[in-house]
């Protein structure tokens, strides 16, 4: 008997060290490669970061997982039990795992083992917490002796509030919540402190399955969980009975979060997010849970997304025909939900437009209904711009009346009349109410507004609607400017001894392009059929104002190309210029952003600025990791408030080009508007300047212009190049989109001159010759340098080292009144232009029609040609030239 113990003993004993053996090479087999549990201790979960407008309204949030972190101190402590009862009663008490809890899984799953049901787990909070953060949700053996191995080293190293502060903020509990502070806005539209003790027990009950306890779509299965939740909470002594039985009685209802006031500029916040992608990448981006402050000015971008859309829609009325209905349905029958299956485009969505299907056409209109019963009116009067477009592009003749454009059963896109056109959401239809037949525009565009003395973009748009097209032509799209180029041109000349009173030979002018290419002669414009003119000595604020080529295009041969391309380049436009004279009448390319950065500098004085979108961004714990304004201010951080003088921050702003020339430059662009081709901006009724730029074959129609302290640049084209028709110039086409938004955007501030900088001379002179007039005669007041006052040095010409008694090196034009003609050293020229320099000579102006003025100064005779935009090349054009 004693020999049958001693034997038993033994064997335990051997069972005991080979368990143990066994244990040991178990650990030591799935210990190799477990993940790093310490850096739970310094875990921060992924929450979303936020983008704000400049007036703190939400702009947009971008996050892999919606999730807001709450410490475990402002959890409320009936969320914390009901968790804790619903999922691992004895948390507090175990060390990683609960041993009764696994013996009672196993014997539930034996039983249930040939159903081919999902094991039981039976895993505590911490073994959840290492499942969801550590390893994958992977159903084996193996998973699961990591699981537990993890639990008991995380239970070792953490505090159970900081285990369970991560649990409670890393569950995802359905409906795109991560965490229970996001689930409880998701399901409740509350804060944690703000649920009720029902509520609480619901949000308790998801982590098991998200998706089949979802009060929308299983009421009766969530509504059971919840109340076994609180069953769960009574027998731990979680909550009182009576509690849980009022908690039972109240209804399960869900309130979804109302949307937040929030700024739309989709364009914008792309813009914002492609800069947050390159400059900390997609981890950070999606997960850090950043504060961004953008320099948005909200209702600066609704006046742009409005005016854009407004010009682009008037356009393609003009031009672009209709193309037809977006569906057709059977008029007869349920015809509400056919047409309230029909797929709404997104376009229509993000512009606020509505599908309806026409009812009944006569001849005064047509008859609408919507998907929701309503029913509504398009007057014909709405619909006389709908020519039939064909497949081929031919135009049908216009409708006479409503049933030559749309027929019962049409379903269209339609607008209420006088709704602004720009809407978060579309407003709801109202019985009878009038409409405006819709449809997308073909041509696109962009329009950029900011801040001249900062660079702080305050409004970008990029297209017509983001919806359908994501590509920004204000950042993305390189385009050829044409004239709005010419004001560095003239900067340069400005800064080479030219005035704006200079005499410049406005006649034919022809270069060589190099061996084995034709000559290339530039033309200025004229409308179709008219015959060019040419003005001859004319002077250089002309030139701008009625944006004349061949005075460009000569004042170029005489600066060189080389100063002008360092001016080009110095502002922006072109990271390099090619050495070409076609790219002074603005056949190089560039985007509407760096074009409008560029006019900023012109009226700023001179300085440098570089656009930004963002302001500052904060780190999860409100830390400033990125600031916009780089300028240093020791007196502005950390002082106490005693009475002292406010800090003065130095202007750190690299000078780019000479205040005085800049400021010419700025008064010749309010003549562009008074007197040139920009005309059409006049209306804006405020001190303002800007520039026209068209493109060969009208493809691309441009305007840039500015107040004193606000600039904004509008581009018009096709994204395939295409000529916008015959005539089609930026002062037809983008100015009225520039006057419209202007006219908003000035609506409530005050008319602001334009700043003089130190030491310039003002004098009243002809606008038409630049020389001083007697009282009473029409005049302007035009900005001269000291010692290049009007009348003097009519013909000074460039100057390659200017001297300090500013001789002047050749003279751009003819003696005025008959005079002779001032003869013309042979300048300082590239070896391409000086070869040609017989074709450059300046002709007297024989038979020059000038333009009469009336006493306002305004141009009386419209048929003087030399007034308008771009040029027309004859012959082969030079390389990166225009388009053919």
């Amino acid at each position: 008997m004693v020999k049958i113990f001693r034997f038993l003993f033994v064997c335990a004993v051997m069972l005991v060290i080979a368990g143990c053996g066994l244990v040991g090479i178990t650990l030591w087999y799935f210990g190799r490669d477990l993940p790093d549990y310490q850096q739970l201790a310094h875990y921060q979960p992924p929450i979303m970061t936020r983008v704000h407008a400049g007036d703190g309204r939400l702009l947009a949030e971008y996050a892999t997982e919606r999730r807001i972190f709450v410490p475990i101190q402002a959890i409320p402590k009936p969320v914390i039990k009901a968790f804790l009862s619903a999922e691992d009663k004895n948390f507090y008490n175990h060390h990683g795992i609960d041993p009764v809890s696994i013996l009672r899984a196993a014997m539930t799953d034996l039983s249930r083992f040939r159903s081919n049901r999902r094991p039981v787990g039976a895993s505590t909070i911490t073994q959840q917490v290492a499942k969801n953060m550590l390893l994958s949700n992977e159903i084996s053996i193996e998973r699961k002796i990591k699981e537990i191995l993890l639990a008991t080293r995380i239970e070792a190293a953490l505090p159970k509030d900081r285990i369970l502060e991560l649990y409670l903020n890393e569950i995802y509990l359905g409906s795109g919540a991560y965490g229970v502070a996001a689930a409880a806005l998701t399901y409740f539209d509350k804060s944690l402190d703000e649920l009720t003790l029902g509520e609480a027990a619901f949000l308790a009950g998801l982590p098991k399955a998200p998706n089949r306890y979802s009060p929308a779509r299983y009421p009766q299965a969530a509504q059971a969980r919840r109340d076994w939740v609180l069953d769960r909470m009574v027998e731990d002594g979680g909550t009182a009975e009576e509690q849980a039985a009022q908690a039972k009685a109240e209804p399960l209802e869900l309130h979804h979060r109302e949307a937040a006031e929030q700024a739309r500029a989709p364009y914008f916040a792309e813009e914002v997010r492609r800069e947050l992608l390159a400059r900390y990448g997609e981890k950070v981006l999606y997960g850090a849970g950043l504060s961004v402050r953008t320099s948005l000015d909200a209702p600066l971008q609704a006046a742009a997304d409005k005016a854009l859309r407004d010009g682009l829609i008037a356009y393609e009325r003009g031009h672009g025909g209709w193309r037809g209905a977006i569906a057709r349905i059977d008029p007869k029958g349920d015809w509400a939900a056919h047409l309230a299956a029909v797929p709404v485009p997104a376009v229509a969505t993000d512009v606020g437009w509505r599908l309806a299907m026409v009812t009944r056409s006569d001849p005064d209109g047509a008859a609408i209904g919507f998907a929701n019963g309503a029913s509504g009116r398009i007057a014909f009067s709405e619909m006389r711009w709908a020519r039939p477009r064909h497949a081929d592009g031919r135009f049908g003749p216009a409708p006479r009346g409503a049933a030559d454009v749309v027929k019962p059963g049409d379903v269209v896109m339609v607008d209420p009349l006088g709704a602004p056109s720009s809407k978060s959401e579309a407003a709801p239809a109202k019985t009878g109410a009038a409409y405006t037949l819709c449809q997308v525009p073909e041509v696109s565009g962009a329009l950029v507004a900011m801040d001249p003395h900062t660079g702080r973009v305050l409004a970008i748009t990029g297209g017509f609607s983001f919806g359908t097209s994501q590509f920004d032509r204000a950042t993305q799209a390189k385009r050829q400017p044409g004239s709005s180029i010419k004001p560095f041109v003239f900067l340069t000349a400005l800064d080479h001894g030219f005035t704006p009173s200079t005499l410049i030979d406005d006649s034919p002018i022809s270069l060589p392009q190099g061996p084995g290419l034709p000559i290339w002669t530039p033309r200025n414009y004229t409308k179709e059929g008219q015959v060019v003119k040419y003005r001859g000595p004319t002077p250089l604020r002309i030139a701008i104002e009625k944006s004349i080529d061949t005075m460009t295009v000569r004042a170029a041969t005489l600066i060189g190309l080389e100063p002008i391309a360092e001016t080009v380049e110095a502002f922006g436009i072109m990271d390099h210029m090619p050495r070409e004279y076609s790219m002074v009448i603005g056949a190089g390319e560039t985007t509407p952003l760096r074009m409008t950065a560029a006019y900023a500098m012109l009226v700023n004085g001179g300085k440098r600025i570089t656009p930004t979108f963002i302001d500052r961004i904060q780190d999860r714990n409100g830390a400033t990791i990125f600031r916009a304004d780089k300028r240093p201010c020791s007196g502005c951080e950390d002082i106490d408030w005693r009475h002292q003088q406010v800090p003065v921050i130095p202007d750190t702003r690299e000078q780019v080009a000479d205040p005085g020339s800049a400021y010419q430059i700025v008064t010749m662009l309010e003549g562009v508007v008074q007197r040139g081709t920009g005309i059409a901006v006049k209306a804006v009724g405020k001190p303002i300047a800007g520039k026209t730029g068209t493109t060969n074959d009208w493809r691309d129609a441009w305007f840039i212009g500015f107040t004193p302290d606000l600039v904004a640049g509008v581009y018009v084209g096709f994204d395939d190049p295409d000529s916008l028709g015959d005539d089609e110039t930026g002062g037809h086409v983008a100015a009225p989109i520039f006057r419209d938004f202007m006219i908003a955007a000035l609506k409530d501030a005050p008319a602001t001159e334009f700043r003089t900088p130190p030491g310039m001379r003002i004098y009243r002179v002809s606008a038409a010759t630049g020389l001083p007039v007697g009282a009473g005669e029409p005049a302007i007041y035009e900005a001269y340098k000291p010692g290049t006052e009007p009348g003097q040095n009519r013909h000074v010409g460039p100057r390659r080292e200017p001297d300090e008694d500013e001789t002047p090196l050749a003279s751009t034009g003819g003696a005025e009144d008959g005079g002779a003609i001032m003869p013309l050293p042979a300048p300082e020229l590239p070896a391409p232009a000086r070869a040609a320099y017989i074709r450059l000579r300046p002709r007297p102006p024989n038979g020059v029609n000038h333009a009469r003025r009336d006493s306002g100064g305004s141009r009386r005779h419209q048929q003087v040609v030399g007034a308008a935009e771009e040029a027309s090349l004859t012959g082969r054009p030079q390389p990166a030239a225009w388009p053919s």
